[in-house]
């Protein structure tokens, strides 16, 4: 978790909140320590929540249709090295979203105070 964070966010300051399902494994004790230890506040979707889900699946079918069909990828190698790319661009203002204000997520993510309790 701690080279995932530092691999993806840099010398950025990672998102206040943490967005997770309930799996075991995401609300294990030591991951939320390690979690609070990075500075992201854990924040864990409602079990069985459809809007949860619902957003999920909306992040995977907008990465489908923005990069993956519109870009060759031959192999799983390409595609990995595709990955940190494509994140970025649907992070930053070549992705604007109007429920966000039409500014990007990291843009809205900066504006936020943490509303998940610990």
């Amino acid at each position: 978790m701690v080279r995932c964070v530092e691999q993806r966010f840099g010398s950025i300051r990672p998102p206040v909140q943490w967005l997770s399902d309930n799996g075991s494994i995401f609300a294990a004790h030591r991951t939320i320590e390690i979690a609070l230890a990075l500075n992201p506040v854990p924040c864990f979707t409602p079990v069985e929540n459809p809007e949860s889900n619902g957003r999920a699946e909306a992040f995977v079918k907008t990465l489908e249709r923005d990069y993956v069909r519109v870009s060759p990828i031959p192999d799983a190698a390409t595609a990995i090295a595709l990955v940190d790319r494509r994140m970025e661009g649907c992070n930053t203002v070549h992705h604007p979203h109007s429920r966000l204000g039409y500014r990007s997520p990291r843009e809205y993510i900066l504006f936020q105070p943490a509303a998940c309790p610990i």
